[in-house]
């Protein structure tokens, strides 16, 4: 049972016996267990160095608690696996990316791809952002697609936001004036969404992780996409996003207002 945290069946009977009666011998546990005291003295240096069984001398040995000794060995676990995860998915990266640059010397079209309609538009969205891992900058305006949710977009972004990613969003004054949405906004952005506003959004852009970049292709419409993968034209969309960002104001003021200043709130007005 213990064998994902990387504890053999026979340590795991051995670590039992103690469990059952801490006082008793290797050789006792050997006898019981139909081994020799010899594999059954090894398998307890085993568990002590992954922290079940602590020495008292004398050849004797305690289980430490159950809950204490594995909580520490799930934890370590997982990390080395998230560790683990982590180095796989930069050699996907690395593949992938060496994979679509010799596929673009051959098939330069596929730098962009065009999707219409919105049923194939969701599900390229949908499997984009679910991949998204270090970065999500976005550009936004109205229109969207489909019928617009605050409980959606903070569960969306709350789940970005506990991974790590980096959010930074300039919005236009229209985008703001969905129900509960300015409200959603600030809140977010005191929990580390990096929130900026600007009179006028020219386009609605999405860029995921530096690595692929989403445009609405007619200006009123979202019924119509590009998907810009890593090329000349993705990096050119990486420096306007940048310039927007620049000439952007934050949202929710990081200077603290003393009491001759206006509040918070007359700052939003005013921006």
């Amino acid at each position: 049972m213990l064998g994902a945290l990387g504890i053999s069946e026979f340590d795991e009977r051995v670590y039992r016996a103690l469990v059952a009666e801490p006082d008793r011998t290797a050789r006792e546990i050997a006898e019981d267990l139909g081994t020799t005291p010899s594999r059954t003295r090894h398998a307890m240096a085993r568990l002590v160095e992954l922290g079940m069984l602590r020495t008292e001398g004398h050849g004797r040995y305690r289980p430490v608690s159950p809950r204490t000794a594995l909580s520490a060995l799930l934890a370590r676990r997982r990390a080395d696996s998230e560790a683990a995860f982590a180095a796989v998915g930069d050699v996907v990266d690395d593949l992938a990316s060496e994979y679509r640059a010799n596929r673009l010397q051959g098939h330069p079209t596929e730098l962009v791809e065009v999707i219409t309609g919105e049923e194939a538009i969701t599900l390229r969205v949908a499997e984009l952002t679910q991949s998204i891992r270090t970065h999500f900058w976005v550009l936004d305006r109205p229109p969207y697609l489909g019928p617009y949710s605050t409980e959606l977009e903070e569960t969306f972004t709350r789940d970005l936001l506990d991974r790590g990613v980096d959010i930074r969003s300039v919005y236009s004054p229209e985008a703001l004036e969905q129900h509960g949405r300015f409200e959603l906004i600030t809140r977010l952005a005191q929990l580390g969404e990096q929130a900026r506003l600007l009179p006028t959004v020219p386009f609605r852009l999405r860029i995921m992780d530096r690595r692929v970049a989403l445009v609405a292709l007619i200006g009123g419409r979202y019924d119509k996409i590009a998907v810009v993968h890593q090329s000349g034209l993705l990096d050119a969309l990486l420096e306007l996003f940048d310039i927007y960002w620049q000439r952007a104001q934050p949202i929710v003021s990081t200077t603290s207002v003393t009491p001759d200043q206006p509040s918070t709130d007359d700052l939003l007005l005013l921006r």
